[in-house]
């Protein structure tokens, strides 16, 4: 709006002036207003802007007031947008100041070059304030939404807080009592003499103490460390539907044992990850189960099938790359991971021996 005085203006040295002007405070109220909205802003930055604005602002009184005087109310609209964007840098306390003085300083300067005081305090109080509560609003919202945020991450932090205490407690009520045990043990067959058939006895006590122990360590972490397919194909499911693919699921992910459970929950995170990266798909059907013959774990296959449609030709290969770490543990398991695409869909079949044992890379115990 300042712009439209430079238009009225016959002179062309106040043109250029008054463009000088507008052009200075347009860069440092916008370098102020991003500060004053980025939190990751240095303090240092935001005073610099802000001061640069004061600067600005202040010479634009002689730079701005004089264009096109009894013709357009040019300052005015410079005083409006200092006051639109006061509630962004200042106190409410001051933007009623600085809203105050704006407004009187229009109506002097509307005097001084011949223009309409009335419509200069329209101008500069009535719009300037319009604008500031449209620039407060969406701030306040924005700064709504870093609340949020930093809430769920304080929220996340006291949850691992509270699993490692909670860990720690049951790690020490497992191995409290049986390091003692062993401690007081070790000192007794120190003191005994080294030909006491005591120490053998006292000996072997240690041993199964420490086998024990080391036994209730393992079947604690193993629990923490376990992984609930079912839990994780309810929460794909959720995902997939989420984002508007209707998912359907077939088949009993309960069933599926432990160790095969940990092999296959991150083949199917990785799938359904391709599904919404890599697709444009509208449904998707996840199959698990176990198949094979006998009843016996070790002889029987735990699989797992998602199929999609929506399957770009052209983004065939970027569809399954992601799946190559996935393919790899699946195999260091005994099992396999197969990949196609049949028409216009996707294919993806893993399956792993139910009774396979992970290895100290892998997700088991």
């Amino acid at each position: 709006m300042p712009g439209i005085g430079l238009l009225e203006e016959p002179r062309p040295r106040w043109v250029a002036l008054g463009a000088v002007g507008i052009a200075g405070f347009a860069v440092t109220s916008a370098g102020a207003v991003h500060g004053a909205v980025t939190p990751w802003t240095t303090a240092r930055t935001r005073r610099a802007w802000t001061l640069a604005l004061v600067v600005a602002s202040v010479a634009s009184l002689a730079l701005v007031a004089p264009v096109a005087a009894g013709r357009w109310a040019t300052w005015a609209w410079v005083g409006a947008g200092i006051v639109g964007i006061a509630p962004l840098l200042v106190t409410w306390r001051w933007v009623v100041a600085v809203a105050a003085a704006c407004s009187a300083v229009s109506v002097v300067v509307a005097g001084l070059v011949g223009g309409s005081p009335l419509q200069a305090l329209v101008v500069t109080g009535g719009i300037g304030v319009s604008v500031a509560v449209v620039n407060w609003v969406p701030v306040w919202l924005w700064g709504l939404l870093l609340d949020a945020d930093a809430g769920r991450d304080a929220r996340a932090r006291l949850a691992a807080g509270e699993e490692r205490l909670r860990f720690a407690r049951d790690v020490h009520d497992l191995l409290g009592h049986s390091l003692t045990v062993i401690a007081l043990k070790a000192e007794l067959v120190a003191r005994l003499p080294a030909g006491d058939p005591a120490v053998r006895d006292e000996a072997a006590q240690i041993q199964r103490l420490a086998t024990t122990a080391l036994g209730e360590v393992r079947q604690a972490v193993h629990a923490y460390r376990s992984v609930d397919l079912h839990e994780e194909v309810a929460a794909v499911r959720q995902v997939l539907d989420s984002a508007g693919v209707r998912c359907t699921v077939v088949g009993q992910a309960a069933d599926v044992p432990p160790d095969a459970a940990a092999r296959l929950a991150p083949v199917l995170r990785e799938a359904v990850t391709n599904v919404l990266r890599h697709s444009r798909a509208t449904w998707c059907r996840v199959e698990v189960g176990l198949d094979g013959e006998g009843d016996v774990a070790a002889r029987r296959d735990a699989t797992l099938t998602v199929r999609n449609d929506g399957v770009d030709a052209r983004a065939a290969d970027a569809h399954s790359s992601g799946l190559d770490g996935a393919a790899g543990r699946l195999a260091d398991a005994g099992g396999r991971l197969q990949v196609e695409r049949r028409g216009g869909e996707f294919w993806l079949r893993a399956s792993v021996p139910a009774g396979a044992p992970t290895t100290p890379g892998g997700e088991g115990p």
